[in-house]
């Protein structure tokens, strides 16, 4: 048995203040009570929020965040996402197993130190360097859930299924890391990091395909329809206007246009990116009761472009937050940077806002938790609740702004007006953030990988 006292705790219908949490020995919450010193608790000068989820993580990018911003002189080439792709495809035929563990090892503590709980990771880096399957299938899978185990963050492996290399092609050399040639190829790596996720009690499992361009497309609908059920389902949807033209060439249709009519979309499926919509899919996934993972310090980097999402919540539809190749890894700035991208294009501030929620950050945090769990398989809604795990955000109440803040604006003031060193990092599953110590040992392990990849 442990328990905290907090300055705050912010519930579903807000702050209950001076708030006492008790967890059993597993993390899992047994009392919320407030204003009340418990004589037994640690007090934690600290504002506590739910655990943020990143709904979509490629691991070994983090290896190559900030490498990709040398561009052309001459101004003959372009320089966008297909160009970006090249270099990934460099670094996913450089990493071993080893090196692939330690890199998500520094990016699962680095997301944690910044507030995430628990990540959702789209997983395609499945063989090795010659693109022969390891003899346990699984071997790249196992890595990042002993990554996540080290580090004490959950995780939803999401194995990919790969197996074009684009519309009607045959995959390319660089691709072959990545590659199942077939639906059972593809189920039996399934099988092997369902087994995978049995070594750790906080990993599970979700359902991939890459992207519509990736998977021949009657082999998605196959999959859709007798592949696994009971999980979440992730695909890459409409991220470029190339593979938008690509797909209307190839399937007569744009990629959601043709998702919404030859699969059951239902509230499982998580549509990654999904940039280019028209007013038809908007309505078509917001019906669907699918929901949306949004990316925006990725897709800004990427020259993705803007998703519509003002068009789209007044659809009712739903969405998550992820960070992808993590070259931003605060959720509160891929909050900011949503929001943002949304008032600078339609020159209006009320971008969070429903006609049950008129506070941008409640909005936000509710919006991003509830989809959020849902890509990880976790249908729980309430921020904290009795017989769910005690995995919180932590933000210093002694900053300035927080300490004079009404209990009106401390969720908008703590959302849009602080920065990382604010953070004073996570309670996941009742526990506190790594050591020091074993911190510094995971990131002295990166460093020397990083080293030896000689990739920077």
């Amino acid at each position: 048995m442990r328990t905290y006292q907090f300055k705050g705790i912010l519930q579903n219908d807000g702050w209950l203040k001076n708030a006492t949490v008790s967890v059993n020995d597993v993390g899992n919450i047994t009392a919320i009570t407030g204003n009340v010193n418990s004589e037994d608790a640690s007090v934690i000068d600290a504002y506590a929020l739910p655990g943020f989820q990143n709904a979509h993580s490629h691991a070994f990018q983090y290896a190559m965040a900030g490498l990709t911003e040398s561009h052309p002189l001459n101004g003959n080439k372009s320089d966008d996402f297909w160009t970006w792709r090249e270099a990934m495809y460099q670094l996913a035929l450089s990493i071993n197993p080893d090196q692939m563990q330690a890199i998500a090892t520094m990016l699962y503590a680095e997301m944690k130190r910044h507030g995430y709980t628990n990540v959702a990771e789209f997983h395609y880096l499945h063989h090795d360097k010659n693109g022969k399957p390891f003899s346990n299938l699984a071997e790249m899978g196992s890595r990042l859930i002993a990554a996540a185990k080290t580090v004490g963050i959950s995780i939803t492996l999401i194995p990919i299924f790969y197996q074009k290399g684009g519309f009607g092609q045959v995959p390319n050399e660089r691709q072959r890391r990545f590659i199942s040639p077939s639906i059972d190829e593809y189920l039996k790596l399934y099988d092997a990091s369902y087994e995978a996720c049995k070594h750790y009690e906080h990993a599970n499992i979700g359902i991939g395909i890459h992207s519509m361009r990736g998977v021949e497309p009657t082999d998605i609908i196959d999959i859709a329809k007798s592949g696994p059920r009971d999980v979440p389902f992730h695909i890459h949807v409409a991220e470029q206007l190339k593979e938008i033209e690509e797909s209307i060439a190839y399937l007569g249709k744009r990629p959601v246009e043709w998702l919404l009519q030859n699969l059951n979309i239902n509230e499982r499926y998580h549509l990654v990116h999904a940039t280019h919509l028209t007013a038809l899919e908007i309505q078509g996934i917001a019906e669907s009761k699918a929901s949306v993972v949004l990316c925006p310090s990725t897709e800004g980097n990427l020259g993705d472009g803007i998703f519509p999402l003002a068009k789209f919540q007044e659809s009712g539809g739903k969405w998550s937050i992820g960070t992808d190749s993590h070259i931003g890894i605060n959720p509160m700035e891929e909050l900011r940077l949503l929001d943002y991208g949304q008032r600078l294009t339609s020159h209006k501030r009320n971008t969070f806002y429903s006609k049950k929620e008129n506070n941008s950050a409640m909005f936000a945090l509710k919006m991003a938790l509830a989809n959020g769990r849902s890509a990880m398989g976790n249908s729980t809604s309430e921020f904290f609740k009795i017989g769910e795990p005690l995995n919180a955000c932590l933000i210093d109440s002694t900053a300035p702004l927080l300490a004079t803040s009404s209990d009106k604006n401390l969720a908008n003031t703590i959302m849009y007006a602080t920065d990382a060193k604010m953070h004073l990092g996570t309670i996941s599953y009742g526990k506190k953030n790594l050591t020091k110590e074993a911190y510094d040992a995971i990131r002295q392990n990166f460093i020397a990988t990083l080293r030896e990849l000689k990739t920077r």
